[in-house]
């Protein structure tokens, strides 16, 4: 079966074909760290976790580097506001950085580079690129000349001649070209600087990822990632730096996740509507925020407002509400297990659906799609009070095994089934101001009346519980209750 990409640099669609056979390159921009990252940042962390691990199903090799920017104007600015010094900044929100990534169960990197350990590296290809004529220094700052890169503009779809200086362009006087971009700055009072040829200073951002790709992955790699925002001008100055150093091309596949938004807006520092990851799972779970994330598909906007996290919670409270029920099935059964053909038919099916959706650009919707299918079925033959046989054994051990293999992919559905809900109860009594003493007491009473076959009370407190969006679970010896997710 094929894998298909949408590679932004063509506009469409194309059959994925490594530049080793069985091996793959991909670098993703990682984060500034000068802060706890917003919801936003996790976008690409989170989907890109999930086309690493999909490569791999698919049995290459991969080798992922998500790199570091502890080197930054914001990084700067926040340390000398602190008074401590840039490195100590950075290091810490480094570590605040993978705190979170920790809490979300994604893969870690092969490397992880920070810029500031490869210095030498960029001052070595900016010399490179200024001996080949593509870049020039004035005053200790050295420029890259965009009219000498002849594909300039490719990846963007941007034309020289209509771009005009404006939203992260530095009309600065001394340049030839007004988009010509800044390859090293001269260094500033209280700011961190390095040694190179055209006196004490530090990068630009653009040089940073291109250099870190190249050393850790070579002149040319197979998968460049990060979010549509760095199109232009990031991406596009990173392929104009790369393969006037290389002479090569420098990456066959750009993928580019799309924005979060709030409503029509986009999350943005200037509009207020920033909410960071680790805030958001504490109030919800990371697994919220991971289904959230890869409900929607990738290249498309993501609203993340109440409505859309209350859906994702009601996805995950039915997936594991169905994981719990095959656990109980699992504990409780005595029968000798008997193998369910039909069953375990269906899920390879569904297993054959999933893998064209993943392979058609990573089609997650899709994926749930089936994944609440299969939940459908496996529910529709497990009906309370029903005797659990040896077919119920093998058809909820089947079940298990196929959503946690997709978790895997996912970083999804690892958690205890019985302990991820009554977590996602807590929530949901919180948001909807449930009286939980309130609904115990009416519980034990319900489960009196049915004691002494009083079943018309029963109904009639079952019924004021439903109002409460409460639901009720009885078996012989007692009644246990939840908050109705959909």
């Amino acid at each position: 079966m094929t894998l298909k990409i949408f590679n932004t640099l063509g506009k469409q669609k194309q059959e994925f074909v490594p530049l080793a056979k069985g091996k793959v390159k991909m670098y993703v921009c990682g984060p500034t760290v000068y802060d706890l990252l917003h919801v936003g940042n996790f976008r690409g962390a989170i989907f890109f976790n999930l086309v690493r691990n999909w490569l791999e199903h698919l049995g290459y090799q991969v080798t992922f580097v998500y790199n570091y920017t502890d080197v930054d104007d914001k990084i700067i600015k926040r340390a000398n506001e602190e008074g401590v010094s840039a490195s100590d900044l950075s290091q810490r929100f480094i570590q605040e950085f993978e705190k979170d990534f920790r809490s979300l169960n994604l893969k870690v990197h092969e490397h992880t580079p920070k810029c500031t350990d490869h210095m030498t590296d960029m001052v070595t290809i900016i010399r490179a690129l200024v001996d080949k004529g593509k870049a020039y220094e004035v005053q200790g700052t050295v420029f890259y000349s965009i009219e000498t890169f002849e594909n300039y503009g490719l990846l963007s779809g941007k034309r020289i001649a209509e771009l005009e200086v404006g939203h992260r362009v530095d009309p600065d006087p001394r340049k030839k070209n007004p988009l010509d971009f800044v390859l090293w700055k001269p260094a500033k009072e209280g700011e961190p600087s390095w040694d190179s040829p055209w006196g004490k200073g530090r990068p630009g951002w653009h040089i940073e990822c291109s250099t870190l790709s190249r050393c850790y992955l070579g002149d040319s790699i197979d998968i460049h990632g990060g979010g549509i925002d760095l199109i232009f001008p990031h991406h596009e100055n990173e392929i104009a730096q790369s393969e006037a150093v290389s002479g090569k091309p420098f990456v066959s596949f750009w993928m580019h996740n799309n924005f979060i938004q709030f409503g029509d807006e986009k999350m943005s520092k200037s509009l207020g509507n920033v909410v960071k990851a680790r805030s958001f799972m504490e109030k919800y779970h990371p697994e919220i925020l991971k289904f959230l994330m890869l409900s929607v598909h990738y290249r498309s906007p993501l609203n993340l407002d109440e409505d859309q996290i209350r859906q994702a919670m009601v996805g995950l409270g039915r997936i594991y509400s169905a994981l719990q029920l095959a656990d109980r099935i699992l504990a409780q059964a005595t029968s000798e297990s008997k193998e369910d053909k039909k069953f375990r038919t269906t899920l390879a099916q569904a297993t054959q659906h999933i893998d064209t959706a993943l392979n058609d650009d990573f089609n997650t919707p899709a994926m749930f799609a089936v994944i609440f299918d299969m939940v459908r079925e496996f529910n529709g033959f497990h009906q309370p009070g029903k005797k659990i046989s040896g077919t119920s054994y093998d058809q909820a051990k089947a079940f298990k095994e196929w959503i946690k293999s997709y978790g895997q992919l996912t970083a999804l559905f690892q958690e205890p089934a019985d302990g991820f809900l009554r977590g996602l109860d807590k929530i949901l009594i919180n948001a909807k101001g449930i009286d939980v003493k309130r609904v115990e007491a009416l519980v034990a009473e319900r489960q009196k009346a049915r004691q002494n076959k009083d079943f018309k009370a029963a109904d009639k407190v079952r019924d004021e519980l439903l109002a409460m969006e409460i639901i009720v679970h009885d078996s012989p010896t007692e009644s246990t209750w939840e908050v109705k997710k959909g």
